[in-house]
Parts: structure tokens; C-alpha cells; sequence
């Protein structure tokens, strides 16, 4: 989260937080996701010197990182709406849900967050009203794409575990009710499958496992993508193919990847523009919510030939990129 503030007499005062953790000696992914954080937020300063606006000049800004801990990500909360800034960047969903139930007034810009109206975080995307406004990743209803793709590849497949970590995914709810109503039809039951640490993972998947002809779905929360090369390598050892929301998943060893095309770096530079408008006057409310517009399909040949599938040919022409 990124608070940024600002009177007549302190520079502008602006606060972020964001879900991996400062440590440098953490597990590579996990410095990986940092780093690439780090880029974001040099990014959105960037735009905002462009607009004219220089960190300890007329702007001070806070920063926040949480770890994906969830008790410290509330806190941090508290923390800034405490500092009482003119505008706070929340990344994701967990920290978007933190702030609005701390504070209705604070002006709010987001990123990285999954079907805001549906979430109620938005009245609308064209007028959100209320203090958030931002930019969204997907809509839950492509859930019920998940679920073609994975029994076009996988045409027994009966079962679909949706693994979610409710700390970090707390919108699970509403994909699932999307899936739940699109695997009857197909003959598939949906399953939502809890885990809350590393250490939940691996007993998770191989409970789900000992029933055939199953299927496994990630929601990309910071959680799981933290762990996403873990539960490849479960899902292929347990013969389980698997589809993920476009956060690389499959690059990593999993079956396949669908979701919204996002140039994030690109995104958070939007983000300051809107973040510019606030500090100008503009009310929040009144800035509509952006959403992506396409979508990138990645299909893993080598861990579709591991777990006997034959990917249908026409399935394979709409794949943006496939991995031999």
C-alpha cells in the first residue's frame, strides 16, 4: 500500500502496500516477486515526476509491505488511514477490502484487483462512486472459462479442486459460485480446496488425488503464486492437469494458463495518472474503473504429454503461446 499526502503547509503524502515480503533472504520466487514490485512502484513514481509531482518536494510517500501476512496487512491498514493521507494505492484485493473497511472517505486508487463491482468494492465501473476507483484484472465469470478449457483437454475430467488460500484470496467465494454453476453441465463437481501455508499443499492435493479423473484450478492470489512451481510439480506427480489465471503458472510446469492480458508496469503508470487527477481535486468517484480487454491463452505441451493428454488441435490454435 502506498499512502501519499499533502497540505498547504507538507508536500503531498501518499502510502502503498504490497503482498511479498521485504526480506532478501527469502526463497527465490519470493525475491523474484519483490523485485518486480519494486519495478512497479519505480514505475508509478516515474509518472508521477512526469506530472510534476517530487518525493520530498510537494509529495512524501509511505510504503508498506505485509509478506502476505494477512494480521500485519491489517495493521499496516491502521497505520495509514491513522497517518490520514489525500491518497493511498492499494495492490490487490486483500489490502482493497483492509482499507474500505477501515475508511469510506480516504481516496482510494487500485490495482490488480479482481471484478471490483462484483465485489462491491464499485457501484458501477463507469461511476464508481464512493473513494476507490482503479484498475481491475478479470471478472469472475471467466471461471467458467477455467472449466471448458480444462474438460477440453482433460474429457473425463469429473472432478475440479480450486485451490484458495482465504487469506489471500477472499473473493473465492464469488468464483466459486460462477464454477458450481458451470460443472453440472459439463458432469464435473467443483471443490474448493483450503490452504493456508506451504505446508497444507502437498497433503491438499494428494487427498483431492485419490479420487480419479480430477482437475485443479489456481486463482493467482499472491499465495499461490508464491507456490505456484510447488503445486506443478504436485499437480503433475498426482496426475492432476491444471489451468491458472495467466500469472505464468504454466511456464512453471502447469498444464495451462488463461486471463486478462496486463501490462502492469502500464497499469501502475495509469495509476498515477489517476492518482494525479486526486491530488488535483478530482473525486475519485468520478474516475472510471479500467479494465483489460484481452485475454492470453499459454498451453505446456511437455506437461500435457507428462499427464497422457492429446491437446485437440483447434484448442491449440487459439493459444497465444504454447510451450514445447
Amino acid at each position: 500500500m502506498l499512502g501519499l499526502f499533502h497540505s498547504q503547509i507538507e508536500p503531498k503524502r501518499f502510502r502503498q502496500l504490497f503482498t511479498y515480503p521485504t526480506s532478501v533472504n527469502g526463497p527465490e520466487r519470493v525475491k523474484k516477486g519483490r523485485r518486480a514490485f519494486q519495478s512497479y512502484v519505480a514505475a508509478f513514481i516515474q509518472r508521477l515526476q512526469q506530472f510534476g509531482w517530487t518525493e520530498g518536494q510537494n509529495l512524501r510517500i509511505d510504503v508498506r509491505w505485509n509478506g502476505g501476512d494477512a494480521d500485519l496487512a491489517r495493521s499496516y491498514a491502521a497505520q495509514l488511514i491513522g497517518m490520514t493521507p489525500d491518497v493511498i494505492l492499494a495492490a490487490s484485493t486483500v489490502h482493497v477490502t483492509l482499507i474500505r473497511q477501515a475508511t469510506r472517505t480516504v481516496p482510494v486508487v487500485f490495482v490488480q484487483v479482481a471484478d471490483p463491482v462484483a465485489q462491491g468494492f464499485v457501484a458501477s465501473a463507469s461511476l464508481p462512486g464512493g473513494n476507490l476507483t482503479g484498475f481491475s484484472l478479470f471478472e469472475f465469470s471467466v471461471g467458467s472459462k477455467w472449466l471448458d478449457l480444462l474438460k477440453g483437454v482433460a474429457p473425463r475430467l469429473a472432478r475440479v479442486a480450486v485451490m484458495i488460500n482465504p487469506d489471500t484470496a477472499p473473493y473465492y467465494k464469488f468464483f466459486m459460485s460462477v464454477i458450481e454453476a458451470a460443472a453440472p453441465p459439463l458432469g464435473v463437481q467443483a471443490f474448493a480446496v483450503p490452504v493456508r501455508s506451504a505446508a497444507d499443499i502437498e497433503p491438499a492435493l494428494e487427498s483431492f488425488a485419490r479420487q480419479p479423473n480430477g482437475g485443479l484450478m489456481l486463482l493467482g492470489d499472491s499465495f499461490t503464486r508464491l507456490h505456484q512451481k510447488l503445486i506443478a510439480d504436485l499437480a503433475g506427480r498426482l496426475g492432476l492437469p491444471s489451468i491458472a489465471t495467466g500469472y505464468d503458472s504454466a511456464k512453471d510446469g502447469g498444464l495451462m494458463d488463461y486471463g486478462s492480458r496486463i501490462d502492469l508496469l502500464g497499469q501502475y503508470r495509469q495509476a498515477a495518472t489517476y492518482v494525479d487527477l486526486i491530488l488535483k481535486g478530482s473525486n475519485p468517484g468520478d474516475l472510471p474503473v479500467q479494465a483489460p480487454d484481452r485475454y492470453r491463452f499459454i498451453i505446456n505441451l511437455k506437461t500435457a504429454k507428462m499427464l497422457g493428454l492429446t491437446i485437440p488441435r483447434p484448442l491449440l490454435g487459439l493459444a497465444d503461446e504454447v510451450i514445447e
